[in-house]
């Protein structure tokens, strides 16, 4: 009975003349939809534009047809690509904190007219001679005097002391002042004395050979009138000398 109707089945499909040609029926064109805010959909049969009349209009609450806005917005290349062209912030250049190594203490040949144990200051140089025998003399980088405060002369150490304390002159009190910075009228020896390890004081002036906690000005016109060295130098200088040692400012 089942195998019956089955076959009546296939016969009337067979009989019918649409099923039979049906592949070779025209079919419904394709289109593409033209609204490009719109996914990429397949619309058969259907006339463009009234999808997108229906899709880009709508009624407000007034029974006005109004255009929504887009749903994404342009943006131009120049607010895109500026972060991540935009180049980044230069740094802060901070002066150097290093000494030029010509400065480092060295022995030299020396065939000048002074006599062993004198000291010798090249001012614009900014070199120290200590002459020894046999032609030769020790040679230690300076700070000298800023513009405005430069001087030569010839004097002898009178005094030596170490991690001297340090009493700014009033002028000199009173020059900073008008800079705006408040100096101390005394601060006692010690690393952050600007007079550093040890001091050689020159006949009756102001001026000393002394240390400086800021070594990296070894080699330029930096000071008020006194010799910088750095602390390990000037600390070897004082070993090497006596009070009364002859001291030639150039």
């Amino acid at each position: 009975m089942k195998s019956l109707l089955f076959l009546v089945s296939i016969a009337a499909l067979a009989a019918t003349p649409a099923a039979a040609n049906d592949r070779y029926l025209e079919r419904p064109p394709v289109v593409v939809s033209p609204d490009l805010s719109a996914p990429w959909v397949l619309q058969l049969g259907r006339k463009p534009g009234k999808v997108l009349q229906r899709q880009l209009w709508r009624q407000n609450s007034f029974g006005v047809e109004v255009q929504p806005a887009p749903r994404y917005r342009a943006v131009g290349p120049d607010r895109i690509c500026t972060a991540a062209v935009q180049a980044p912030a230069k740094p802060k250049v901070q002066p150097s904190r290093q000494m030029n190594p010509i400065y480092l203490p060295q022995t030299v040949a020396y065939d000048g007219p002074h006599a062993p144990g004198t000291i010798i200051i090249d001012t614009r140089e900014n070199f120290l001679f200590l002459v020894l025998e046999g032609g030769e003399a020790r040679r230690y980088g300076v700070g000298t005097g800023k513009p405005g405060f430069e001087w030569a002369g010839t004097h002898k150490v009178t005094q030596k002391r170490e991690w001297p304390d340090w009493r700014p002159p009033a002028e000199m009190i009173a020059r900073e002042r008008a800079k705006g910075r408040h100096l101390p009228v005394h601060m006692a020896g010690g690393p952050e004395n600007p007079l550093g390890a040890r001091a050689l004081y020159l006949g009756s002036t102001l001026y000393r050979i002394h240390g400086t906690n800021q070594p990296w000005t070894i080699g330029g016109a930096v000071s008020s009138g006194c010799i910088r060295m750095r602390n390990e130098d000037v600390v070897e200088l004082y070993e090497r000398v006596d009070v009364g040692t002859k001291v030639v400012v150039m």
